[in-house]
């Protein structure tokens, strides 16, 4: 592994990105379209917005991320770019890496513009401080980044790799505990939402709405989330082909 070659390739994907007013859009205006949508359909129903919010707010930017990581991820394998890439003093560690350190620094913005929207402009009433609404919001869309990378190993095409948005992304939305609580699913589906890192992005969410402070608990979430990067970023290194099928 060698830290130039992973800023290196952090810089080539930025400068990818910036040439492509499109994806840009789609990771930054569409979470923010879709949580001020969700604020308009639920303006009747007063403390509705301010309790699923925060949720939404670790829900939109790991879909997102995920999407756009693992598609533009394939889009270089089939293009030829990651072979020849991979063909050079180039581990597969620096170049994933470097993805995830340009899709995360774009994360960072992500966060704090839907963040800024949510409770200056939307109003949203949280307990705790802003700068950990920021800061979960970030660690979920690098989670998405890392399972995109991770997926984006297995998908031959495009089309493929959306396809693993309801073997991935699905199942994480549903038991995550936004629709219902997670103590009062059924034993078992509990249990798998143990093991699916969005369920403590959720939780870490939902504790800044109450807990004023940086609880224990939060912190927990946090450390959970974060291994579960690591570990998809390991995975992805562990899978990554270094020649195009």
């Amino acid at each position: 592994m060698s830290p130039a070659r992973t800023l290196a390739t952090t810089r080539r994907v930025l400068t990818q990105l910036r040439r492509d007013p499109r994806t840009i859009a789609m990771l930054l205006v569409v979470p923010m379209v879709l949580l001020w949508l969700l604020d308009l359909v639920f303006d009747g129903q007063p403390g509705t917005f301010d309790r699923i919010g925060p949720a939404l707010l670790a829900l939109f930017p790991f879909v997102v991320m995920f999407l756009v990581t693992s598609v533009t991820t394939l889009r270089e394998r089939t293009s030829g770019t990651l072979e020849r890439l991979l063909s050079m003093p180039l581990g597969k560690l620096d170049l994933l890496l470097g993805y995830l350190l340009a899709f995360g620094l774009v994360a960072v913005v992500q966060a704090l513009l839907a963040s800024g929207l949510m409770l200056w402009l939307l109003d949203l009433d949280v307990a705790g401080p802003a700068w950990l609404l920021v800061l979960v919001a970030v660690v979920d869309a690098v989670l998405g980044c890392a399972l995109g990378l991770f997926v984006s190993a297995f998908a031959r095409t495009e089309f493929q790799a959306v396809q693993f948005m309801p073997a991935i992304v699905l199942p994480q939305f549903l038991l995550c505990g936004l629709l219902v609580p997670r103590n009062e699913m059924a034993g078992w589906l509990e249990a798998i939402s143990a093991v699916l890192p969005l369920s403590y992005a959720v939780d870490a969410m939902q504790r800044i709405t109450v807990e004023p402070d940086v609880s224990g608990r939060i912190v927990a979430d946090l450390a959970i989330v974060l291994a579960a990067i690591v570990l998809a970023l390991a995975l992805g290194a562990a899978t990554l082909r270094r020649r195009t099928a």
